[in-house]
């Protein structure tokens, strides 16, 4: 089993930054991509950034050049560095791990934008 906590969220007014750390404990051996989503109020989840073990990362088109996702290995962590909040990025931001053949979520942090 794999332990996701993330931290980090909170209210920003729009322009702002906010940086998201996702921190894995438990059986980490074998973790390849982590990830973040984010579901806001009567929408679907929906991939914000993702980076894989040899860091190769990809990004949804409405935060490419404003978010940035990176991972400490042998910290067992990930960050989502978000600049230029705009409010439309109001939402719960959950942490994702996966492994060859399992899948493991962490309890979600909230991020408000104010206008």
């Amino acid at each position: 089993q794999v332990q996701l906590v993330e931290s980090g969220g909170g209210l920003v007014q729009a322009g702002g930054s906010l940086r998201l750390s996702c921190a894995a404990s438990g059986s980490i051996p074998g973790l390849n991509r982590m990830a973040w989503y984010r579901q806001a109020p009567g929408r679907q989840r929906e991939l914000v950034a993702a980076i894989t073990s040899d860091g190769s990362t990809n990004y949804v088109d409405s935060v490419k050049g404003r978010f940035t996702i990176s991972r400490d290995n042998p910290q067992n962590t990930v960050y989502l560095q978000m600049n230029n909040l705009k409010p439309e990025d109001t939402a719960v931001d959950y942490c994702r791990a996966q492994k060859t053949w399992a899948d493991y979520w962490g309890q979600g942090t909230q991020v408000t934008v104010s206008s």
